[in-house]
């Protein structure tokens, strides 16, 4: 057995509440170690991205993935070990372990023998793994929230190449890392590809910095009641009864079954109780607050979410060396999502208004920052913010090779009046400065008619490939992309004056 397979024994042997030795073990007989170590992740997404998302976790993790028929949910499975790297996917919003799924779930007639079946099935559970799970992903969070104070305290030193000063990475480890395990979990958040920042991951109760030791003896001795809540999300026409009546008699026999503590606000353990048509999925919480806030720290008025931002640069495939263009920056959550991601490529970040330029460029600052704490002051992003006017780019014809951005809508932002010109005026002067043949374009938009209108004039040189139906805040939006045609790009003036020839 190795190390770290004998610590991780050691961290799992977790005494959660003294009435939780009652919890039963569904499964008879014994369980070789690589099955005890496997669990059933679930992640909400940004809704029209589940295979993007899907692909991601594929493609970091290694795991097949499962979209749900719930739109915005996926599911895979994963060993322990691998629940750092969870953490650090780009594509997912918040993420739960899942206790059991039920995929065609039989409720009965009347409301009350359905609300009586939700009683019982409380204590019919297999929660001893997930719990477990919770109580591992709730020790690196706090690990993480203590070496991230010390840091902020001795971090003024010089750290080379990002790859920080040994004998500093080495006390912060030997401080934090009682077991291989737990190093094993923090190396995730150390590697320099990981620029993540898992602050969003702590909540207030978990923020403390005293001893580890300290800790467990003293809930050894005076073991704390757990507190907890139960979130009902349920889709579907059928059912007889509300979210609020299914949280409200599950959440009595949770209570009653771990004689935990009922809070609303200031949780320990928020246990989901996912309800769509007969589908049924009770999961515990893994993330406070959702993945999503990372990045931006200087808010407009139209901030688009990181993860839908990575969504949309994962449809473009961008490649190294590609020069990647928002001529409609807003806040800047599309560069910056790219830069962080995708290093190798070189984005630049573009606005009309001035006050959205200067917040991009507060989120960059801001961003780099962050970093410099671990990484120094030779980190940075391959990134430039740059007012412009969308209409005539100061960028040479042919020179860009993706462009991602978030058009105005003509809600918050903008008129739906005011698109009528402004989209046909766009995708011109796109199709101008992105390369001939090769040039990609990923576009946003909940005008769907005028974007429509618009494009089907501009035919010669933009082909539509792919349509992503996606919410945007309640708002039935479109994410196109658009492949540039070979066709070179002609000045409007310049055929206006082949007419006059003819």
């Amino acid at each position: 057995m190795s190390d770290v397979q004998e610590a991780t024994n050691q961290l799992l042997d977790v005494n959660l509440h003294e009435n939780q030795e009652s919890i039963q073990v569904m499964e008879s007989g014994p369980r070789s170690e690589s099955e005890q170590f496997q669990v059933t992740i679930g992640a909400t997404v940004p809704t029209g991205f589940e295979q993007t998302a899907a692909d991601e976790v594929t493609e970091k993790l290694g795991s097949s993935c499962q979209i749900s028929r719930d739109r915005g949910k996926i599911y895979f499975d994963i060993s322990v070990e691998s629940l750092a790297q969870v953490h650090c996917l780009r594509s997912v919003d918040n993420l739960f372990v899942v206790v059991q799924e039920f995929k065609d779930y039989q409720f009965k007639e009347t409301k009350e023998e359905v609300l009586k079946d939700f009683e019982e099935l409380a204590g019919k559970l297999p929660w001893s793994d997930p719990l477990k799970v919770w109580k591992i992903n709730t020790s690196f969070k706090k690990k993480k929230t203590k070496r991230k104070k010390i840091n902020q305290n001795s971090g003024k030193e010089k750290i080379d190449n990002g790859r920080g000063d040994k004998t500093d990475e080495r006390d912060v480890k030997k401080a934090f890392t009682s077991n291989p395990l737990d190093s094993h979990i923090l190396d995730y958040y150390e590697n320099p590809a990981i620029k993540e920042e898992v602050s969003t991951l702590v909540g207030d109760d978990l923020a403390s910095c005293k001893d580890e030791t300290d800790e467990s003896s003293k809930e050894e001795t005076n073991p704390e009641v757990l507190k907890f809540r139960v979130t009902c999300n349920r889709a579907g026409e059928k059912h007889c009864f509300s979210s609020n009546e299914a949280a409200r008699d599950f959440g009595g026999a949770v209570q009653e079954y771990f004689k935990w503590k009922a809070d609303m606000t200031n949780f320990d353990v928020e246990v989901l109780l996912n309800i769509h048509d007969h589908e049924i999925v009770v999961g515990i919480a893994l993330t406070e607050e959702s993945l999503h806030r990372r990045n931006i720290t200087h808010f407009g008025p139209t901030t688009l979410r990181s993860t839908v931002a990575y969504g949309m640069l994962r449809l473009c495939a961008p490649q190294p060396t590609d020069i990647i263009v928002d001529p409609m920056c807003g806040t800047g959550a599309i560069p910056i999502e790219g830069a962080t991601e995708w290093s190798n490529c070189y984005h630049i970040a573009g606005d009309n208004n001035p006050l959205a330029v200067n917040r991009a460029a507060n989120n960059i600052s801001s961003l780099l920052s962050k970093s410099q704490i671990k990484e120094g002051p030779s980190w940075g992003l391959p990134i430039d913010a740059v007012q412009w006017d969308i209409c005539s780019l100061p960028l040479r014809t042919g020179s860009v090779d993706i462009i991602v951005t978030d058009m105005p809508f003509g809600k918050r932002m903008g008129s739906k009046k005011r698109n009528w010109n402004l989209y046909p005026a766009c995708l011109r002067e796109m199709s101008r400065v992105c390369r001939p043949g090769t040039g990609r374009a990923v576009l946003l938009t909940q005008d769907k008619k005028c974007f429509t209108k618009a494009l089907s004039g501009m035919g010669h040189v933009w082909r539509k490939v792919h349509t992503v139906w996606v919410n945007i805040g309640g708002l039935h939006a479109a994410v196109y992309l658009l492949k540039r045609t070979p066709q070179a790009f002609v000045h409007p003036s310049e055929q206006d004056g082949e007419r006059t020839l003819w």
